[in-house]
């Protein structure tokens, strides 16, 4: 039996890191895998990974997923936050999301899906799997100071790579094979591009988010990592096109190089 076989028969789970508009290249992977016809019925995600994860296991075609990036309003003047901490105000983005998730549940996605959010006021991440799904897909995508706190079952949660920004835990156990995407890259750097305070702690923070989930990105099956995604900036709305072809470039020989 051939290898693409034997691995479309087996339980495949999803992993989908935080990463913001290189986020689209989770898309990119998933438009492969539909070429592959690899399915994942277990899907966790983290941020964008989470927003990602929830279309997909919604059953939004690729073209809709890019849409949904394309036409959410990144800033609006109206969405500026009053009273709350960020400077925009994340509830703000409910009735958006409401156009693609009209059930507003996990229950009522095709795909079983896990999406991590930080609790503020405890320190501690939270895995979201049931129940109501736009305010946890909301507060997972919440980067500080972006976007304001999301208020969740009478706490403050914000952006789940924080805490967990490759949360491969809840589903390592029920599948059998893993597949990886990681957006939030660290490659070697010139240091002509540490010049300034703003560079420095970028690079700072993408070492030790990526130093945190090292081992949990290398202990899945196949990883999908592109190395040029870091020249897209995480808030450049300019680069979605970019990031998405990107990942589907990347995961397309990735997949075609495992199952030759």
């Amino acid at each position: 039996m051939e290898k693409g076989k034997i691995l479309s028969e087996k339980k495949i789970g999803l992993v989908l890191s935080g990463g913001g508009v290189r986020g689209m290249a989770h898309i990119g992977v998933i438009k492969a895998m539909n070429e592959f016809g690899l399915n994942a019925e277990i899907v966790s995600g983290s941020s964008v990974g989470a927003l990602v994860g929830a279309l997909y296991a919604n059953e939004t075609p690729i073209m809709d997923m890019l849409r949904f990036f394309k036409e959410t309003p990144l800033f609006k003047y109206n969405f500026l936050s009053i009273g709350k901490a960020g400077f925009l105000d994340t509830d703000r983005y409910e009735d958006i999301f409401k156009t693609y998730f009209p059930h507003n549940s996990f229950e009522g996605l095709q795909r079983e899906l896990f999406v991590v959010a930080t609790n503020l006021e405890k320190g501690e991440e939270l895995f979201i799997h049931q129940g109501e799904l736009i305010k946890p897909l909301l507060a997972s995508a919440a980067l500080p100071p972006v976007f304001s706190p999301v208020d969740y079952k009478g706490n403050l949660y914000a952006d789940g790579g924080i805490m967990n920004n490759f949360p491969l835990e809840p589903i390592r156990d029920k599948v059998d094979f893993v597949i990886g995407s990681n957006v939030s890259i660290v490659s070697e750097l010139n240091k002509k591009n540490l010049t300034n305070s703003l560079q420095l702690t970028g690079r700072v923070t993408g070492l030790m988010i990526y130093a945190i989930n090292r081992e949990k990105i290398k202990s899945c099956d196949l990883v999908i990592e592109p190395k040029s995604l870091e020249h897209i900036g995480i808030l450049d709305r300019k680069g979605i096109e970019k990031a998405y072809a990107i990942g589907y470039e990347n995961a397309s020989r990735q997949l075609e190089k495992y199952l030759a």
